[in-house]
């Protein structure tokens, strides 16, 4: 990003290929709609050029531009006109981009994308910041100093949002496999 400040424009094709497919999926599990996902992923690229100049390398850069999309999309979250509907369509564009493999069958197909669903689902009826730290955390790969400055929290307030995410996770499955053998 130095470099691309400085007028090193074949640094932001690099940047863009490094981080472009992780800020989207950061995008797809918190944007109502996948319109959204894209018209932000999209924003925040042509803020990041709009701004480069004065950019300061205060934290990584991976929480720099992860912030300028969460900033964008908070805001079109309290726009009175924003309807919170269309998970349907979101979960389906995640799961046909869910990298699966290669060459599973039918079978294996369908079973792969009905595990995802259903984590999906789970992780969705996490409190919302258990759920973002999950979420930065386990598909972003940020580390837990990057989370606590992306959401401008400690370090610790990190560790419990993902304790107390991992423990409903695990309760979740737990009564889905009660269910099961009952």
């Amino acid at each position: 990003m130095l470099r691309y400040r400085d007028g090193d424009l074949p640094a932001f094709q690099e940047l863009y290929r490094r981080h472009s497919r992780g800020l989207y999926r950061f995008l797809s599990w918190h944007a109502p709609r996948r319109e959204w996902a894209d018209e932000v992923a999209q924003d925040s690229w042509i803020n990041l050029h709009q701004a480069r100049q004065h950019y300061q390398p205060l934290s990584s850069f991976r929480t720099y531009l992860y912030q300028i999309a969460r900033n964008r999309l908070l805001d079109l979250l309290r726009q009175p006109q924003a309807q919170l509907t269309g998970d349907d369509a979101l979960l389906d564009h995640l799961l046909d981009t869910a990298d699966t493999g290669a060459a599973l069958s039918a079978d294996l197909a369908l079973e792969a994308r009905q595990r995802t669903r259903a984590l999906h689902t789970a992780i969705h009826a996490l409190p919302g910041e258990q759920k973002e730290a999950l979420i930065l955390q386990q598909f972003s790969g940020m580390s837990l100093e990057e989370i606590a400055e992306l959401v401008a929290v400690p370090v610790e307030t990190v560790k419990s949002r993902l304790r107390y995410a991992m423990k409903k996770l695990r309760q979740h499955y737990a009564a889905d496999a009660d269910k099961e053998s009952a």
